[in-house]
């Protein structure tokens, strides 16, 4: 067989696969049968690999950073609030004492909702809740059809429709891809504006200067339909500050979030703090250094609002040792979420976690990398889960087709949650089939439970259906094409992007939203070195 006829033949095997999926109804509502929209609530205790001990070490190492070596705050309006809360400040050196740190700490709550445009997605943060968002922020794009690509404003929007379709998506964070046809300075008008009438869901803001955060609340107070008394009266919106880890706060990043807290609005604090690198090359030495950055920052937010909702995040994992390359999904990984999670419930605080991986194409290592990121996001206890669908390369890729086998993850962790499945009551039990099945067999005959009346009652909804994993046999697998995960995910991301519909929004807030964008980039934008 020549080159080509090899190509054509894998042609037509796609094709041929992706007719079952094809069959669906070209709405995309009915693609795939998806669990229903329902944040899940994580009912089991979660994993706490440090005893009463090792919690307390931990804390004492992370206050006598910010006591002893204290944290480097780029921000000018931030030096000068530390000063009025009677902080040291050398230069851009902040130390601060433990005392005050945990009564600043103590003021943020424990569980607060985030309301958006449609408020029948308002999500909660806290307690037992767990919520999953898409990939933000990666530079490149991949695809079969197109392999590796800078990201564009229409690949981002094709995202942004996943994050929408999917149910077991709840959060839109930042853009799933960067559009990098798009000049900066008016990127986040176009991105926003396609956010917003494209998806209903809560979304987010980047904390990149002034002119962005101003912009993203003003947008997304208009898509609610709110005034401005009404829109800071509750958080709607959120956003995400990484330190610049060893130490450092910069200085956009703690403008915006101030920004956001005095309109009322969420901040999350995640560190990224790679041990070996930018953290000590010890798991417990990293959590420490990432504790003490983000409390530093929780501190002085709650000095400038007290009981604004905060999270404290977690982006601790290594490098490898041999190339300087981030890992994710590793063991250490793992071992460093679940012992956050339970550093932040010694503080009271919700806590963020990732979906990641290193990979670099939707295969086995992404899908086992990433499983273990979600899976430790889970045993940890966390409340949000940042890049749970569609990261690649560490955060350089997003992909629609991992997208698409992310969520079927996240999906099977909702199911887990489902009362009906640890359910005790004498009907759950089935003491009366087995009472059944039992007398059969002592009849002398063959007996199963597939016939039985309380099989046929629940047999449809009694376990968890996949939509992109297939559970028939090698023959049939391979009769109906012998189509890889990848190629299946690849074929319901076009059904889906392809059928897709946005939402539905006031005309008038649509409009008003247009000429907020139009307006603000006759204004020139944000401010940028290009």
């Amino acid at each position: 067989m020549t080159g080509t006829d090899q190509q054509l033949a894998v042609s037509t095997r796609r094709r041929r696969a992706g007719g079952r999926a094809g069959n669906a109804r070209r709405n995309s509502a009915d693609v795939i049968q998806q669990m229903p929209w329902d944040p899940p609530r994580n009912v089991d205790c979660p994993t706490e690999p440090l005893d009463g001990d090792g919690v307390a070490a931990i804390h004492d190492t992370a206050m006598r950073i910010l006591e002893e070596i204290g944290i480097e705050f780029l921000n000018h309006e931030a030096l000068d609030l530390f000063k009025s809360a009677g902080c040291t400040v050398t230069g851009t050196n902040v130390r601060m004492g433990r005392d005050w740190v945990m009564e600043m700490v103590a003021q943020a709550p424990a569980q607060f909702t985030l309301t958006p445009r449609n408020p029948a997605r308002a999500v909660t943060v806290g307690e037992r809740a767990m919520l999953f968002g898409n990939v933000s922020s990666p530079p490149n794009y991949w695809d079969r059809d197109v392999g590796k690509v800078p990201g564009t404003r229409a690949q981002c929007a094709d995202l942004l429709k996943l994050t929408q379709y999917f149910n077991c998506i709840h959060f839109a964070g930042g853009y799933p891809v960067e559009p990098i046809d798009l000049h900066p300075s008016t990127r986040h008008l176009d991105v926003l504006f396609d956010k917003l009438t494209l998806c209903d869901k809560v979304v987010h803001a980047y904390s990149l200067g002034q002119e962005r955060v101003e912009d993203v609340l003003e947008m997304v107070r208009i898509a609610a339909g709110l005034d401005h008394d009404a829109f800071a009266a509750q958080p709607h919106m959120y956003t995400n500050i990484n330190s610049t880890s060893p130490l450092k706060h910069d200085e956009p990043m703690i403008d915006g979030s101030l920004r956001c807290i005095r309109m009322g609005q969420a901040v999350i604090v995640t560190p990224f703090t790679l041990a070996g690198a930018m953290a000590p090359v010890t798991m417990t030495g990293a959590i420490a250094l990432s504790l003490a950055e983000a409390l530093s920052a929780i501190a002085l937010f709650q000095y400038v609002r007290p009981g604004t909702p905060c999270v404290i995040g977690t982006f601790t994992s290594n490098v490898d040792m041999r190339s300087g390359a981030p890992a994710f999904g590793t063991p250490e990984y793992m071992r460093a979420t679940q012992m956050t999670g339970q550093m932040a419930r010694f503080y009271g605080l919700p806590m963020r976690a990732s979906g990641s991986c290193a990979a670099n194409v939707p295969d086995g290592q992404a899908m086992w990398e990433t499983s273990n990121a979600l899976w430790s996001a889970v045993q940890s206890g966390a409340n949000i889960v940042y890049h749970a669908a569609g990261w690649l390369e560490g955060g350089l890729i997003a992909s629609p087709a991992k997208f698409v086998m992310d969520c079927e993850i996240i999906q099977m962790i909702q199911r887990y949650f489902e009362a009906s499945i640890t359910d005790t009551s004498p009907d759950a039990l089935a003491l009366e089939a087995i009472r059944e099945v039992g007398s059969i067999i002592q009849s002398g005959e063959a007996a199963h439970f597939l016939d039985r009346v309380h099989t046929q009652q629940r047999y449809a909804t009694a376990f968890y259906q996949p939509f992109v994993s297939d559970w028939t046999n090698f023959e049939g697998w391979d009769l109906a094409g012998g189509v890889w995960t990848a190629d299946r995910a690849h074929d319901l991301w076009r059904q889906i992007v392809d059928s897709f519909e946005a939402p539905p929004m006031d005309p008038a807030i649509r409009e008003e939203l247009a000429d907020f964008v139009a307006r603000r980039k006759s204004e020139g934008g944000a401010p940028t070195d290009f």
